[in-house]
């Protein structure tokens, strides 16, 4: 009898004459499924039971990760949602947005105390319903953060671009965020009602995601509609806010020097000029908040592509699972990038949390952008 087993990274290929029986049984104990009985083995897809199945230490592993992203995720968003929502000089229509993103990112820790009990499992809890409920979090929080994402790029370029009479109101901030909630629907309901597309496990088969490997039609147009819906659009949508952005802040820079030369000034800056320096700054915060997000989905982008119209051979159990954990730790990220670089946020969080040790010197006046914002709110 010979048989040739690849590492855990790769599947098993038997060659030669047929092994015998104690030899199947004991070897399919090593596969990825062995512990998941046959009334459920539809969660587990044919590619995932070729390869070898983690040792518990990896299970371990990954869990006390998860506990850890846990605990940054409560404790950073939930210090974002209290502190933008109490302190009055902090809830303006542009921080709106910046409390959605927590929310979302508080939606997707959900998932965490659930991968944690799997991973001690070694399988998914519930089943078919456990894997629904995991993946139903996990889409409509990432679907939401990558469009409201999009929705933090045009409040920026509105509020920079044109401070006075551009910026959005309480109400049309509002519309706009309840906006990103029903676009994240449609392509996490329909896998759940079996209309279009199913959830399904994937990696060490206690995660679980839409099914990107089936290979029918319904199944790769599927996953390219959710590709355009979830990632394409929203990535366009910043991409051209931002660049946009860029582009007025040229302008009125230049617009500045060319004043300053007529008038025989080696530079002319206001106080309007002032308050631009500090939304640039929350800007600069958004922007490195959607690199972040570029650095987290991407990645998940590339699996299902390669899943669904490329070579799924080298989509291993590891290698679909460093996606997911990327995007988990930038959801714990988001808010702790805000408490380092936003201004005002630093100063609630110095006058509240004097544990975090945080020293932010007082703005030296109240900004116009920030007056014109407190108007504009209490007239929404």
């Amino acid at each position: 009898m010979l048989y040739n087993e690849s590492s855990v990274f790769g599947p098993l290929a038997y060659v030669g004459a047929i092994p015998d029986v104690g030899h199947v049984e004991q070897m399919q104990e090593r596969l990825l499924g062995w512990n998941v009985p046959p009334e459920h083995l539809e969660l587990v897809h044919p590619h995932w039971r070729g390869f070898l199945a983690p040792g518990k230490y990896w299970h371990i592993g990954l869990a006390l990760i998860y506990f850890m992203l846990l605990v940054l995720s409560f404790v950073g968003n939930g210090c974002v949602v209290w502190i933008f929502t109490t302190s009055r000089s902090l809830r303006t229509p542009s921080n709106i947005f910046v409390v959605n993103l927590a929310l979302f990112d508080l939606l997707m820790a959900l998932e965490m105390p659930m991968l944690i009990v799997n991973s001690f499992l070694e399988r998914m809890m519930f089943w078919e319903v456990g894997c629904d409920v995991y993946a139903i979090l996990g889409s409509i929080s990432g679907i939401g953060s990558a469009i409201n994402n999009a929705a933090i790029a045009f409040d920026r370029y509105k509020t920079i671009s044109c401070p006075i009479d551009g910026r959005l109101n309480g109400k049309q901030a509002g519309i706009i965020v309840a906006f990103t909630w029903f676009w994240a629907l449609p392509f996490s309901v329909l896998p759940i009602t079996k209309v279009w597309g199913r959830y399904t496990t994937e990696g060490f088969l206690t995660t679980c995601s839409f099914d990107y490997l089936t290979e029918d039609q319904d199944t790769k147009v599927f996953t390219g509609c959710i590709f355009v819906w979830a990632y394409a659009i929203p990535m366009c949508l910043i991409v051209y806010f931002y660049s946009q952005l860029i582009k007025s802040v040229r302008r009125h820079e230049k617009m500045l020097r060319e004043q300053a030369k007529k008038m025989n000034m080696k530079s002319l800056v206001s106080n309007q000029d002032k308050d631009r320096g500090v939304e640039m700054r929350i800007a600069k915060v958004a922007f490195t908040i959607f690199f972040l997000f570029v650095c987290s989905w991407t990645p998940y982008a590339v699996v299902a592509m390669m899943g669904a119209y490329g070579n799924r051979e080298s989509l291993t159990p590891f290698t679909t699972m460093i996606p997911a954990l990327f995007a988990k730790v930038v959801s714990c990220i988001d808010p702790w990038v805000y408490a380092i670089n936003h201004p005002r946020y630093r100063i609630e969080l110095q006058k509240r949390c004097q544990w975090m040790g945080i020293r932010e010197p007082e703005l030296p006046h109240e900004t116009v952008s920030t007056t014109t914002e407190k108007i504009k709110t209490d007239e929404a």
